[in-house]
């Protein structure tokens, strides 16, 4: 199957230096290479604050793929054409101004490219023997040409909720410790001040304070890094 492949956007929509990179990208990759268009999907999701799109627009790429027919994502007919009242539908009733805003994100974000007609609409043609000659709609090639790209962001996300999740829980054990502690010395009686010191040591009252106001900004920069 041939499919024609434009390269320019339809109407008032400017060509950019980002389009031309997208598509010089998904036109590099190898012709027999396959991916699993659900796998590089769920990728995505985990890579999403790496490539600056939104959860909505990852459920209108979620409706893009449903309209591939196949699980696998190969060769060179990954176009899918379906019109924005379909894609409305599969986005769970996505209004018309926020699916087309979500479209122009994932275009943005090179996860597809645009193949507009002459005439901007969404259509293929198919030849006399019923083959598909032509099509025009989202390209999903690039999903194909960057996997490893996504696989590594994702990766570098998960590693470092891995660290952040093993920071907390040394942060908890700790801040346990200490507060037991504390709570021993007032209750048993013990000396904050050894014998022959001659500064003034802070009270275990004034020691549970400062472990309070430390514990909090503690949680706080956790908190702050997680979601970095």
């Amino acid at each position: 199957m041939e499919v024609h492949q434009p390269t320019t956007p339809f109407g008032r929509r400017p060509m950019t230096l980002a389009d031309v990179a997208a598509q010089l990208v998904a036109s590099s990759r190898p012709p027999d290479k396959v991916v699993h268009k659900w796998t590089v999907f769920r990728t995505i999701c985990v890579a999403r604050p790496r490539l600056g799109v939104s959860e909505r627009a990852l459920s209108v790429l979620n409706a893009l793929l449903s309209f591939y027919p196949e699980t696998m994502l190969s060769g060179d007919d990954l176009i899918v054409f379906p019109s924005n009242e379909q894609l409305s539908l599969r986005a769970h009733g996505m209004p018309a101004s926020t699916l087309r805003r979500h479209l122009a994100g994932l275009v943005e974000a090179g996860l597809v490219l645009r193949r507009d007609s002459p005439n901007g609409k969404r259509y293929a043609r198919k030849g006399r023997g019923g083959e598909l000659q032509f099509a025009f709609g989202f390209d999903l090639s690039p999903l194909v040409a960057r996997v490893e790209q996504f696989e590594g962001l994702a990766a570098e996300i998960e590693s470092e909720a891995r660290a952040v999740k093993l920071a907390r829980e040394r942060t908890t054990l700790c801040r346990r410790d200490i507060a037991k502690m504390i709570a021993t010395g007032i209750e048993e009686g013990v000396p904050t001040r050894r014998e022959g010191q001659g500064c003034q040591e802070p009270s275990w009252c004034e020691n549970l304070k400062t472990f309070s106001a430390i514990s909090i900004n503690s949680e706080n920069c956790i908190w702050q890094n997680s979601h970095y």
